[in-house]
């Protein structure tokens, strides 16, 4: 006889479900929901929920789900909906729709490059090929899932996938390992908790063990897998255990083993509302009634047994069931129903084998489509290829001589743009050589200017000077005559102090004795003392600081004449004056508080003071910032490069 053996069908998945509550709770969800991707997630639930009980309402929600999905233009559920539809199509017995959408999944599991995903889509490929009786198809793609789950390390779906290798090698009556993978299914089940695959797994030993007609071993295995079915309270698995108990001691002429099995079976199956295994428990009850010769009873339990079978149109088990009825008959001496129901076996064996060749040959034929779709996908990628390579010569000879143009243009304007700049370079050359020339002759005129004052008519005024003095003291004067002799030396020495402050303003000796920190420092106080402005004067990294002495004139004259526009055109009361040494650079700051003025229009002033001021910091190839306002004064920034 003919043993159960564990199909791996297809609602198994890697689908994370979201929501944990019943059916009805999340059917009377779905009209709150938004239609978004948690929408489709619930769709999804629903409709796994309507696995193996309702697949008219299991393949209505799936609808939804996969149309919402693209309305969404989500492609995050695909690989889940193909794998529904592929098991919506798998229980329908419609092999074309249900390889094409488990196809698709796997297509999609490799295209994402996921390992999970991609053994998944595998091991419901054997699944259906298994179903549809493709075991060759179904033993290619075992062994793909069970190499990639092995390389990824994917250890905890081992379980159920060595289960999927057991049943494809008992249909290829390959029964040995049939067995070995079973084994490996309880020793993996064991190891990460999953009953399934260890009750299912013991079932597969047991049969692999009974068809090789070792059935004490399968007795064996079949306890136990009675047991462990029991302790877990799984239904199924005990109705396995059962049936299989009951073949293998008819086949032992075990007749109270099998009186007392039987009765089990009867008692465990009473409301059991699978009716495939429905129908190969009557089978069993039947071998009992067999072995006890009492045919009549076996023969309705047989007849029980087809209707059941027939309701859900269960080949396997028409085939136990009509081989059972052949026994029957024979031991009744009924040669010929007995070779009738022969018969009717072979056809159901002939039927299913002409429907593995036929799908054989249509998967064949696809397969030979497809590639000749390739190979003429390819000659048309070729041909477009070679235009395209034609085309892309043709714009590249284009593009290069637009390239070669540009080249061209671009070297002339850079030729006239190098002239330009070599005549502005030169202007400007010539200019501050110009500059550099009047500022010279300024500085030495007023340094000769200077030095005539101090030397030459101040000289002569100290020598007037001390002559009236001498004669002060020679002459006898009245008193009202003294008073005016008196004052005409004061004027006298008043115009001498005059004389020497002019001559110091145009050059000053501080600034050629101790440098330009010094000068500016005594300059600024000396402003001071005259109340007219007060100017707080301060230095930062100064000391040691050397420079050509002609750079330190200049900014004293720039500083100057910012000193001389505060007191004439601000009408300032305070101002600041900061001298500091950066690295290379010197930067100086002077701030007033007087009235400001707009700095958009300062090109335009027309005073010679600003001209003269910007002339002298490009000669120096320095910077000048000027921020100014009516209500806050103005402030000036410089930086002058040492290097």
């Amino acid at each position: 006889m003919k043993k159960i053996i564990a199909i791996i069908s297809l609602y198994i998945f890697i689908y994370p479900n979201v929501f944990g509550s019943s059916l009805n709770s999340l059917v009377n969800i779905l009209p709150k929901m938004k239609d978004d991707t948690a929408k489709v997630r619930l769709l999804l639930d629903i409709n796994k929920k309507y696995s193996n009980k309702d697949y008219d309402s299991f393949f209505h929600y799936l609808v939804l789900a996969d149309q919402l999905s693209k309305q969404l233009k989500t492609t995050y559920f695909d690989f889940y909906i193909y794998t529904n539809y592929s098991e919506y199509y798998y229980y329908k017995y419609d092999y074309k729709n249900a390889i094409a959408a488990v196809k698709k999944s796997n297509k999609i599991a490799l295209e994402k490059k996921d390992s999970k995903l991609i053994a998944k889509s595998y091991n419901n490929l054997a699944a259906v090929y298994n179903h549809f009786g493709q075991y060759r198809f179904a033993i290619d793609a075992i062994l793909k899932c069970l190499d990639i789950s092995e390389r990824s390390g994917d250890s905890i779906s081992f379980a159920i996938r060595n289960l999927t290798a057991s049943a494809t090698y008992y249909y290829l009556n390959q029964y040995q390992k049939s067995i070995q993978y079973a084994e490996k299914a309880v020793y993996f089940g064991n190891i990460f908790n999953k009953p399934y695959a260890i009750g299912m797994g013991l079932n597969n030993i047991a049969s692999g063990y009974a068809s090789l007609n070792m059935h004490d071993s399968a007795i064996i295995i079949s306890k136990k897998q009675l047991d462990y079915a029991k302790k877990e309270g799984d239904m199924v698995v005990i109705n396995y255990a059962l049936i299989n108990l009951c073949h293998s001691y008819y086949c032992k002429n075990k007749s109270s083993e099998l009186e007392y099995y039987s009765a089990e079976l009867r008692k465990y199956n009473a409301n059991y509302p699978d009716s495939n295994t429905l129908a190969e428990a009557y089978a069993a009850y039947a071998l009992n009634s067999i072995l006890k010769k009492q045919y009549v009873s076996a023969k309705a339990l047989l007849d029980s047994a087809i209707f059941i079978a027939q309701q859900v149109d269960a080949i396997s088990t028409f085939e136990n069931i009509y081989r059972t009825y052949s026994a029957l008959f024979y031991l009744q001496g009924d040669i010929s129903k007995a070779e009738y129901f022969i018969f009717k076996h072979d056809s159901i064996v002939d039927n299913q084998n002409i429907k593995s060749i036929n799908f054989y040959t249509e998967e064949l034929n696809t397969i030979y489509e497809t590639e000749k779709k390739e190979v003429q996908i390819k000659l048309q990628e070729e041909q477009i290829k070679r235009k395209n390579t034609i085309n892309y010569i043709l714009l590249g000879s284009l593009l290069s001589a637009l390239y070669i143009l540009f080249l061209m243009y671009h070297i002339y304007k850079n030729k006239q743009i190098i002239q330009q700049q070599q005549i502005y370079e030169l202007e400007k050359e010539k200019q501050l050589q110009a500059t550099e020339a009047i500022l010279k002759g300024q500085e030495e005129e007023r340094s000769r200017i200077a030095k005539d004052l101090h030397d030459g008519l101040g000289g002569l005024l100290s020598g007037v000077k001390y002559s009236l003095n001498n004669m002060k003291e020679n002459v006898i004067l009245s008193a009202e005559n003294a008073s005016s002799f008196s004052r005409s030396i004061d004027m006298l020495d008043t115009g001498i102090q005059e004389l020497r402050r002019i001559a110091h303003n145009m050059m000053p000796e501080n600034l050629i004795k101790f440098g330009l920190d010094t000068a500016l420092k005594d300059y600024c106080n000396s402003i001071s003392k005259t109340n007219v402005l007060q100017i707080n004067y301060s230095s930062f990294m100064m000391d040691n600081f050397k420079v050509d002495a002609s750079v330190s004139v200049i900014v004293y004259r720039v500083i100057q004449e910012l000193i001389n526009n505060a007191i004439k055109h601000a009408n300032a009361s305070q101002l600041i004056v900061q001298l500091s040494k950066d690295e290379n650079l010197l930067n100086v700051t002077v701030e007033d508080n007087g009235k400001g003025f707009d700095t958009t229009d300062i090109q335009n002033f027309k005073g010679a003071g600003w001209t003269n001021i910007h002339n002298r910091i490009n000669y120096l190839k320095g910077k000048i910032d000027v921020q100014s306002s009516a209500t806050e004064g103005t402030s000036i920034n410089i930086e002058i490069p040492l290097v």
